[in-house]
């Protein structure tokens, strides 16, 4: 069920998520007085969470060998009824949903000025990745996780984090502070309570040689000081979700993961970006307080791990394009030793320090694959890619250009060339996803009963527009009893504006049915119609429904 479908329990309003047979969907009315639900009910406490270990070696092995929860590709179970996601704590919706400008897209997640001017007190060691760098309070009392360039990879591992951050902030989901600042070894003091983890797993006094050992990793610019990625810490932070199952200790944590449309949607931003290294480990949960409750957030913390590069240098050849384990093609490789070639061996690359192996041409999101795959976008429908591709697009040349101003890059080539292929994959995004089902969207009825809608393959150029135009057949439709009775004859349209049939309903409370489908499309899908539902109110039809496609899969 949809989040428009919903129930009172114990006068609290409770999100009905659980897979029923369709006969008791069908029971009581299809639209409620609040639908579209514009934000994701979250009204139970949740201070009883209990920090949990995501251990990396389990979720690997888990991912990789076996598809762990419901791997059904059913509808996406967090959208509302007009088919979109909803605001949540799970994501906030900007571009596309809003004009977005350059300036609050570099803005991105900052709301601090970041480091303060003055020295820095190292309170322990990096707890974890393997980018050099350590945890730090600034001369303001702010706690910053710093982490530094690889030698010989200046720009790299930092530009990517801050390009991708403020990328993936635009596109909703929530995202650490980050900002780029400049260290000097010798202005460093340390916390005589700073501490640090010997490889026996002994705990001792961090001191100035673990310092120098960081600095020796680190990649060191030409005035003598070493750019760093700084990461405003935050507090009640717990680990990180699953892209699988609920957390059982959040009672808001309700919808399978795998079911969670913008988890979904990350096998689309995740191609676009080359987010090879999606893991629960780079995730994070925290709890913070909403409306006097306390409320856990997710976010996507750790989305360096994109474009080109990793923290250490160059991402290896086969990321983007295999799975850590390929089955027989990894066997293959290996007794032949390395003879036997697949495609991605034969890619061309512009070799850049700053940027890695990053390319478009050869790209192709529909073969893409992180290092490891995740339960939710293997459940990736046509509606949910359909859904990430517009938002993709939503991305113009020149908004792009100006958010890899956000790397900060010292070398213009590289920033050209991240800038280029980021516009290359977007277009093949584009062609991959938007034709592949019926693309009509931005659906509206006015007062006056003309129809409005656009379509989202011809507007991004990546389809013609249907050889005879399109068709709507109309419909009387009764809220309480699901019933749909025709009104007049299907009306036609060569472009984005129909006429409705004279004989609408004019009562407040009324509700219609458009099933819109295209005539001699390019692709056979656009003849599939989509439902759109209206009500009428005092001002005019109001879009309460959209179905791109069935709620489950085929037999």
């Amino acid at each position: 069920m949809t989040l428009g479908q919903r129930v009172l329990v114990a006068g609290v309003l409770t999100l009905v998520v659980i897979a029923v047979p369709a006969a008791l969907a069908q029971i009581g009315p299809k639209f409620y007085d609040d639908d579209p639900l514009p934000r994701e009910p979250e009204t139970q406490d949740a201070s009883n969470v209990q920090e949990r270990d995501n251990i990396l070696a389990y979720d690997l092995i888990q991912n990789l060998f076996a598809t762990p929860g419901d791997t059904r590709r059913i509808r996406a179970q967090n959208v509302n009824t007009i088919d979109e996601v909803p605001d949540s704590n799970w994501f906030t919706n900007r571009i596309l949903a809003r004009p977005l400008s350059l300036e609050e897209a570099l803005r991105g997640p900052v709301t601090h000025p970041g480091p303060a001017p003055g020295p820095m007190t190292v309170t322990r060691a990096k707890p974890a990745g393997v980018a050099p760098g350590f945890v730090a309070r600034d001369s303001a009392d702010v706690i910053w996780h710093i982490q530094f360039d690889a030698p010989g990879f200046d720009d790299a591992a930092s530009g990517a984090s801050m390009v991708a951050n403020r990328i993936f902030h635009a596109l909703g989901y929530f995202q650490m502070e980050y900002h780029l600042t400049e260290i000097r070894f010798e202005t460093l003091e340390i916390d005589p309570g700073a501490d640090t983890e010997t490889p026996s797993g002994a705990i001792r006094q961090l001191d100035l040689d673990d310092l120098a050992k960081v600095f020796k990793r680190a990649a060191r610019q030409a005035n003598g000081a070493y750019r760093a990625l700084a990461s405003r810490d935050v507090e009640n932070t717990l680990e990180g979700f699953r892209y699988y199952g609920t957390r059982p200790d959040d009672p808001n944590d309700i919808i399978p993961h795998e079911h969670r449309r913008e988890l979904r949607a990350l096998k689309v931003f995740g191609a676009w970006l080359n987010l090879v290294d999606m893991k629960a480990g780079n995730t994070l949960d925290v709890l913070v307080s909403k409306g006097g409750l306390q409320l856990v957030r997710h976010y996507l913390q750790d989305v360096g791990s994109t474009f080109g590069t990793g923290a250490l240098g160059p991402r290896e050849w086969d990321e983007g394009y295999e799975y850590l384990y390929e089955g027989s093609a990894t066997w293959k490789r290996l007794v032949s030793f390395g003879l036997y070639q697949r495609g991605w061996q034969r890619v061309p690359y512009v070799e850049s320090r700053s940027i890695g192996r990053f390319e478009g041409t050869r790209f192709d999101p529909e073969t893409w694959k992180p290092r490891v795959p995740t339960t939710a976008i293997l459940n990736a429908r046509a509606d949910d890619t359909f859904w990430a591709a517009r938002r993709v697009m939503a991305f113009s040349d020149a908004l792009i250009r100006g958010l890899v101003q956000a790397g900060e890059y010292s070398d213009p080539a590289a920033a050209q060339h991240l800038a280029d292929v980021l516009i290359a994959r977007r277009d093949r995004i584009a062609e991959a996803y938007l034709p592949a089902i019926n693309p009509i969207v931005d659906v509206a009825l006015d007062r006056d009963g003309v129809l409005t809608f656009g379509n989202a393959a011809v507007e991004a150029g990546v389809a013609a527009a249907p050889g005879q135009g399109y068709r709507g057949e109309w419909y009387l439709f009764d809220n309480a009893t699901r019933a749909s009775t025709p009104i007049g004859d299907p009306t036609a349209s060569a472009t984005g504006r129909m006429p409705s049939p004279s004989r609408l309903p004019a009562a407040v409370g009324a509700f219609i049915r458009v099933d819109l489908s295209a005539v001699e499309a390019p692709n056979a899908s656009w003849s599939v119609p989509i439902q759109t539902y209206f009500r009428r109110t005092a001002q005019g039809w109001r879009l309460v429904g959209l179905e791109r496609m069935p709620a489950d899969p085929p037999d």
